[in-house]
């Protein structure tokens, strides 16, 4: 016996794929590949005392990417 009251799920997920069609489109490139680069760097800055010294070397390698 089918349940009535359940919601039946008929649309297509176009707006996420849109969404992510739309991004892939403008982040291609190196920018797409330094990313974790400058992320990392970012979250390491924020440590203190060791942070800055640590973020150097990432930050080179986002910037070689680039």
């Amino acid at each position: 016996m089918q349940d009535t009251l359940a919601p039946q799920r008929t649309r297509r997920p176009t707006i996420p794929l849109l969404v992510s069609a739309i991004l892939l489109t403008t982040l291609s490139g190196c920018s797409v590949l330094a990313a974790p680069c400058r992320i990392s760097a970012a979250v390491v800055k924020t440590v203190p005392v060791v942070g800055k010294a640590v973020a150097v070397p990432l930050d080179a390698c986002a910037d070689i990417i680039d």
